[in-house]
């Protein structure tokens, strides 16, 4: 079957697109500003004069408009996956247009887990470098600006049981004030030193790169701080459109960052020696503390979007099967997007917390920030090279269009590089935590691969299982009974059941679940309807899912009306589930020892089956059934 992405008739006006996407795509490197040019002159990296500043504000604003302007919104936009982005749609769309490449989906996974350490390292310093600004107003704030981050922090990740639809809409008037300010504060200091202006010069970097690679590098590993949301512009894509994105960063993101960077650029020039909490030092004195307010709120709130894109990377996981079951609590009837993952949640802030309380200040997680996300970038730039060519008929098109992504790519390698260095000043952290979940993704998707290969080998063709049915007809019994299936055989769920109780239902469905290489799937593609056997009262019946939607069997099932079946109703239904416990083979062959073992413990962690797929408990039947591994 040819499963198509649904579309939403009709569309919300342009405006309040681009304001909802204020609140939530543009938080992560809305926030740079607080953090990002310090970086580059913390340290003593590179001494402060009018050569090192105009070099730095040079390889922030080519950083900008190359990375974030021409590759992502430019090119990367153009290749989505009916409408959504992010890592993980280009890599379900790598696997559905060129299967011969499947053996890149182990470096995907390893760029999406990278995602993860991201997601801890970004609340920890947005947050801390706005809380940080207390110190300017007075020392006296100085020990109880880690109790006060860390409070805002579990604030944040407390309140998102409670979901963002009701408090998402005022997001982006927030960020529209954050921005404005920015703006207005960089142009404030900028015109008094006008020489910041010459840094769109691209010769100023030049000249700053060429002094000494190894100082090159460092710069590099401190400039990537300004473009770190760029990642979170693609993957939200799919929420928001390509056209709000685009006319944000244009018309208001980006003239609002680059006119703050070359402010701060300017207050350097005139002030060599002030360079801790910059962003501040340009704000008047009875301003100060109004900033830090608007400052901690931009910073929960790119927190914020952080925290709800690792939500959603989990739920996509879970559903393209590489990720086992989890608790998914949908916040909002009416966006699909808006769920809680508690264990996420949970594990996302006692990273966070750990990480402030280890480096103790915003200079310390820059030291850290960037290695992983970089990694991240360079991968989705590397598959968006084998899928881009397929986009395009034409050959002249595809050399064209290969030229220049593999000069992004060269730029993405490079600032992978710089930031590698970083790896042994903390980096390490959010490296090792993207390797872990890897290596769990990758046992847990070769476990389901050999656990399904195992139940195929064993599972009855329906033919035989209708032919036998012929010829001894069990007790037949009043009812409809659904028996979920995981292949196109006879369940050995619906096996058992004969065997143990030699009865079968009047109707029985036998139910396929199936997740496609989509994000969304047309209410009118949803069920696909077999007849087996009429007589017996046999039928087959498929859910086509998209991996961005949720599963609800009893509402899909609704949808069948057929001369055979009419399960609007919902009641009457008995579900049939098979529980799987594993038996170890003394083999080593297919799979260690090892990740036997912790692919058992995922197995036995996994979220109940009956929730997940929203079946009602009380009608609900578990037979266990044993599986070699």
């Amino acid at each position: 079957m040819n499963i198509s992405a649904s579309t939403t008739p009709g569309s919300p006006k342009i405006v309040l697109l681009c304001i909802a996407a204020l609140g939530v795509v543009f938080g992560d490197i809305g926030t740079s500003p607080l953090y990002a040019f310090r970086a580059c002159f913390s340290g003593e990296i590179i001494a402060v004069n009018n050569a090192n500043v105009l070099g730095v504000l040079s390889l922030i604003f080519w950083a900008l408009f190359i990375v974030v302007t021409m590759n992502y919104l430019v090119f990367l936009f153009k290749v989505d996956n009916r409408g959504e982005g992010g890592i993980l749609a280009l890599l379900a769309m790598l696997t559905a247009r060129a299967p011969r490449w499947g053996f890149i989906i182990p470096l995907g996974i390893f760029g999406a887990a990278l995602l993860y350490g991201d997601g801890i390292i970004t609340p920890a310093i947005s947050v801390l470098s706005a809380i940080e600004g207390l110190k300017i107003g007075t020392p006296l704030c100085q020990p109880y600006i880690i109790p006060i981050t860390i409070t805002v922090l579990f604030f944040l990740f407390y309140v998102q049981k409670n979901g963002t639809a009701k408090i998402g809409s005022v997001f982006g008037f927030f960020m529209i004030i954050w921005f404005l300010v920015m703006a207005v504060l960089g142009i404030c200091s900028a015109v008094k030193t006008p020489l910041v202006f010459a840094a769109f010069n691209p010769y100023h970097a030049v000249i700053l790169l060429s002094t000494s690679p190894k100082i090159a590098f460092l710069i590099l590993g401190a400039v990537f701080l300004s473009i770190t949301g760029a990642e979170v512009l693609y993957a939200d894509m799919g929420h928001f459109g390509k056209r709000p994105i685009r006319l944000n960063w244009c018309f208001l993101v980006f003239p609002a960052l680059m006119l703050n960077y070359l402010g701060q650029g300017a207050y350097i020039l005139r002030e060599p020696g002030q360079v801790e909490n910059l962003f501040y030092r340009l704000a008047p004195e009875w301003m100060l503390y109004p900033l830090v307010g608007l400052a901690t709120l931009a910073t929960v709130i790119a927190a914020q979007a952080v925290i709800s894109g690792m939500f959603s990377l989990t739920s996509q996981a879970i559903q393209l099967g590489f990720w086992p079951r989890m608790s998914i609590i949908h916040t909002s009837k009416e966006k699909i997007g808006q769920i809680y993952l508690p264990a996420v949640n949970w594990i996302l802030f006692a990273g966070t917390a750990l990480l402030v309380l280890i480096f103790k200040n915003s200079d310390g997680l820059a030291s850290a920030y960037g290695a992983a996300v970089s990694g991240t970038m360079l991968i989705t730039s590397l598959i968006a090279i084998v899928v881009i060519p397929r986009l395009w008929t034409s050959k002249i098109q595809q050399y064209c269009i290969l030229m220049v992504v593999f000069i992004f790519l060269c730029t993405d390698l490079t600032f992978f590089a710089a930031n590698s260095l970083k790896i042994t000043s903390g980096g390490w952290i959010p490296m090792t935590m993207g390797f872990f979940i890897c290596m769990l993704t990758l046992v847990w998707r070769q476990g389901r691969a050999l656990m399904r290969n195992n139940i195929v080998q064993q599972s009855v063709p329906m033919s035989i299982f209708i032919d036998s049915l012929h010829l001894e007809l069990p007790l037949r019994v009043r009812g409809l009974a659904v028996f979920l299936s995981g292949n196109d055989g006879v369940p050995r769920v619906l096996l058992h059941n004969l065997k143990h109780n030699k009865v079968l239902h009047e109707k029985t469905i036998i139910l396929k679940i199936v997740t496609h290489e989509v994000p969304f799937v047309s209410t009118a593609e949803r069920v696909e309807f077999n007849v087996y056997d009429a007589g017996l009262g046999l039928y087959g019946v498929t859910l086509n899912y998209g991996f961005c939607e949720n599963l609800n069997v009893p509402e899909a099932l609704a949808l069948i009306h057929t001369p055979e079946l009419d399960l609007s109703k919902k009641i009457g239904i008995s579900y049939f589930l098979g529980k799987e416990s594993m038996v170890f083979s003394r083999s080593t062959e297919k799979m260690w020892t090892w990740k036997k073992k912790i692919f058992y413990a995922m197995s036995r962690n996994a979220y109940d089956i009956t929730a997940y797929y929203s079946l009602p408990p009380n009608q609900v039947t578990e037979f266990g059934i044993q599986v070699e591994l």
